[in-house]
């Protein structure tokens, strides 16, 4: 396997762009990202490879966080705990892994198998399996495509250690391993099935987190510059703005492990006189428009900080907040009837049919 070493620089774009993926969800990245120049202040180091160098039968570990974000954001991780999680697995299976993954590239996620990779001196692969975030663990390519389900391993700071062992299917993983996350005090460290190689070439969404980090690195050069940050990812992305306005109001619980609420928004500029709104399940569901859905998943609808570019999330968006709403397109994978059926508004409980706002 051939890897590279990132630059903190990198690391730093990656949060960034992670965020921006995020969707309002995958939990904020900037804890993740304190932890990581304390490790390379530290003299450890991450490093990044690209799928298509795995071996077939190579091992991957899937490493990240579980749960609703505020949640996260009160109880912090940290590396020794996400090293934790692979470990667990490891013992588990009675393998040692090749390499780590994502378990989405959306948020803290994207930077989290970093904290792994740095103390184990294993790679990340430069894939994951949603191209964003999503709530629940079945919204996946590697659940589109039938892939083992289990084992999956939960761990939390406090030394709690838990192996959903087999389950039929991955919404069964998903709901078992949601309620270990609810009595862990609905935020856990989670190492997701482990996948071969040959899986994860054939049906990871690959470039991720080069994706993330370029996202990341125009935000940051727009902001250096004194430029529009928002016109900056819509020149490296192509993606469509939807909104623009001041958070009026924003309701939010806990409730089964999620984050769920809803935002509401009055426009100003060339959206002066108009409303939206947005439902959330951690991520940013779907966006209405005068009460008309206007976007919705899994076109990623991603709600960026108007002044800064940078994203805002379900758990950190607040009152008077001046945002922009843009929608990014999403994997090809997601938008097939069975990516549909995983992650399109039915999926979330909506009576409605998925509609791209890049539909011609």
């Amino acid at each position: 396997m051939t890897a590279r070493e990132l630059t903190l620089d990198e690391i730093e774009s990656l949060a960034v762009g992670a965020w921006v993926l995020g969707t309002g969800g995958g939990g904020n990245p900037y804890v993740p990202l304190l932890n990581m120049r304390a490790l390379y202040k530290q003299g450890h180091r991450a490093h990044l490879m690209p799928a298509s160098d795995l071996s077939d039968d190579d091992l991957v570990a899937g490493a990240g966080g579980m749960g609703a974000p505020l949640v996260g954001a009160e109880r912090l991780g940290d590396p020794q705990t996400i090293v934790r999680a692979v470990r667990t697995m490891e013992e588990h299976i009675k393998r040692k892994f090749t390499a780590l993954m994502s378990v989405e590239i959306g948020g803290g996620n994207g930077v989290r198998p970093l904290m792994a990779s740095a103390l184990m001196k294993l790679p990340v692969v430069d894939s994951d399996p949603m191209g964003r975030a999503y709530p629940e663990g079945q919204m996946t390519s590697t659940a589109i495509g039938g892939l083992k389900p289990s084992p999956l391993a939960l761990v939390d700071v406090r030394g709690l250690e838990s192996v959903v062992h087999n389950t039929p299917n991955a919404k069964w993983t998903e709901r078992v391993a949601r309620k270990i996350c609810v009595e862990y005090g609905s935020t856990a460290i989670m190492c997701a099935p482990p996948r071969t190689g040959a899986e994860i070439k054939k049906w990871g969404i690959h470039g991720t987190t080069t994706k993330a980090i370029a996202i990341g690195h125009a935000v940051r050069e727009a902001q250096r510059r004194h430029e529009d940050a928002v016109a900056a990812i819509l020149a490296v992305e192509p993606g469509v703005l939807l909104f623009k306005g001041k958070v009026v109001d924003v309701a939010r619980r806990v409730t089964e492990g999620y984050l769920r609420g809803v935002l509401r928004l009055d426009g100003s500029d060339d959206f002066r006189g108009v409303s939206a709104r947005i439902d959330f399940q951690n991520e940013w569901i779907i966006a209405y428009r005068d009460e008309q859905p206007l976007a919705m998943s899994p076109d990623l609808i991603c709600v960026l900080d108007s002044v800064s570019g940078e994203a805002v999330g379900s758990e950190t968006i607040r009152y008077g907040q001046r945002v922009t709403m843009i929608a990014l397109p999403p994997p090809e994978i997601f938008l097939t009837p069975k990516g549909l059926d995983r992650v399109g508004p039915r999926a979330f409980g909506y009576d409605l049919d998925f509609r791209s706002v890049f539909s011609s």
